[in-house]
């Protein structure tokens, strides 16, 4: 019992003298930074929205995305972001619009088509989901396996509106940097 209090108390001493060190557990007297951030450093607000899209804080990840769009811009990977958390949150009309207005913005970016014809999938607009599926599918040369599964599945639904998907699950893409993507199941 001596030794494991003597522990205690070693572990203690230590944390707090690294709390009293510079650099230990406070930021430098007066900075408005997180410690161990230096100066100016700050984490993507696009970065910190994926993360949470990956952990379902879906409400949180739109409130980062805005705060992204108010740093950088409404660029399309912004408005593709916040499309999707809406879609994430179940806002099918909020996320169609902002998907719409990242395609005005570059027509060629493929998660924004996906996102879109996930968005009209829900809508139960199906022919034109499956329009929007057939753009991703030939702008993303065919090289996504899961635009190509949307793409099926819409087909499979416009021609048979019985359809079930298998395991009733549908997938969106979200933009997470130069040619890297987050796949997010919904389901």
């Amino acid at each position: 019992m001596q030794t494991s209090l003597r522990g205690l108390l070693a572990a203690l001493a230590l944390s707090l003298m690294a709390a009293c060190s510079q650099g230990g557990f406070s930021s430098p007297a007066g900075s408005p930074y997180a410690p161990g951030m230096a100066e100016g450093e700050a984490i993507d607000g696009l970065t910190v929205g994926h993360r949470l899209m990956a952990a379902g804080e879906y409400e949180l990840a739109l409130k980062a995305y805005y705060r992204a769009a108010a740093s950088q811009g409404a660029t399309v990977d912004v408005l593709s972001a916040i499309g999707s958390a809406n879609l994430k949150l179940g806002r099918l009309g909020q996320a169609e619009q902002v998907l719409r207005r990242a395609i005005d913005a570059d027509n060629r970016f493929v998660p924004a088509w996906n996102n879109l014809g996930v968005v009209l999938m829900e809508k139960g607009e199906v022919a034109e989901a499956a329009r929007v599926f057939e753009t991703a599918y030939a702008l993303d040369s065919g090289q996504s396996d899961s635009i190509r599964q949307n793409l099926r599945i819409a087909l499979a639904k416009r021609k048979d509106p019985g359809y079930v998907e298998p395991e009733n699950k549908t997938f969106s893409l979200v933009r997470r940097g130069a040619g890297e993507y987050l796949l997010l199941t919904r389901q």
